[in-house]
């Protein structure tokens, strides 16, 4: 092959090539238009994700990855429409052929973290809780400080911080202590069985329903349970605003302080546990043996 038909071949394919690109020139041009359509649609539907999800989710973390996934998501179908006006189906189906084993193989790797995912999507758009709501998860009672990805951070009453598993969160009862704004308060306490009952209820009545802490619009209410080993025992329950355990336990310290002045002054006694030791014996001698009889300083011998 000799220089002149070396440079016709080379100009034939050139010039082939050109006129390809010169007919191709307005789906790459549709193609480029596409894309960049979709990009903007992209960065759109993030903002606007962003701005609904913030108002539903306490978690930043979830609603950056949300409004990610959506613009993520636009983006790629605008590739693949651009792909499609270039004419390359079969690239386009490689691809989604390609993602489908992907995603499947690491929903299997990862199926524990994308459940502690999903659980944590869940509970950032439902909101069972809130940050700085007292609840108890997984026999945990403490304060929620924030709702993660894939566990949630809970700051137990010792001030230990708890990271619970979304999962598990998830999956068990959650006790909400806050959420109701209300918190009812139980004290169980005894009287003697010489004192009068009547006159025991009416007291610690009046004193509880005296405090200052407690709802207005839930009445005092008090129960005699049972007879004890050493009182008749009963139970005195009432309302509190709550929003943090502290509320409780300055309620409940208040009342047990409360009742305990008002059966002082009214001559109520709260007995003291008693135990009753019978050796079935005539005398100590009996229980303790020959070693009571031995004078004091044989007793080492």
């Amino acid at each position: 092959m000799n220089l002149d038909q070396t440079w016709s071949l080379l100009t034939s394919k050139l010039t082939a090539w050109g006129q390809a690109f010169i007919l191709t020139l307005p789906n790459f041009l549709l193609a480029v238009a596409t894309v960049a359509a979709f990009w903007l649609l992209a960065r759109t539907a993030r903002n606007l994700v962003i701005r609904l999800l913030r108002r539903v989710s306490q978690s930043e973390q979830v609603t950056y990855l949300l409004a990610q996934a959506v613009y993520i998501g636009v983006l790629t179908a605008g590739m693949f429409i651009a792909l499609g006006i270039l004419g390359l189906q079969k690239t386009v189906a490689s691809l989604l052929a390609g993602a489908g084993i992907v995603g499947l193989a690491l929903g299997f790797a990862f199926q524990d973290i994308a459940a502690n995912f999903m659980a944590g999507i869940y509970l950032s758009v439902r909101r069972p809780f809130r940050r700085g709501h007292f609840i108890k998860a997984q026999d945990w009672l403490g304060v929620v400080r924030e709702v993660n990805l894939r566990w949630t951070e809970i700051i137990t009453q010792e001030g230990q911080l708890v990271l619970i598993p979304n999962k598990q969160v998830f999956e068990n009862p959650i006790m909400n202590y806050t959420i109701l704004g209300r918190r009812r308060v139980d004290i169980s306490l005894g009287v003697s069985y010489g004192e009068d009952l009547e006159k025991a209820r009416q007291v610690a009545l009046a004193a509880v329903s005296a405090l200052s802490g407690k709802l207005p619009d839930r009445p005092v209410e008090l129960f005699y349970e049972k007879y004890g080993e050493s009182s008749i025992d009963f139970t005195i329950r009432f309302w509190i605003p709550f929003e943090i355990q502290r509320n409780y336990l300055e309620a409940r310290s208040e009342a047990i302080i409360a009742i305990k002045k008002a059966f002082d002054a009214a001559g109520i006694q709260i007995p003291f546990p008693i135990r009753t030791l019978d050796f079935a014996a005539r005398d100590l001698g009996e229980v303790l043996g020959p070693a009571a009889s031995r004078p004091v300083g044989d007793q080492n011998h």
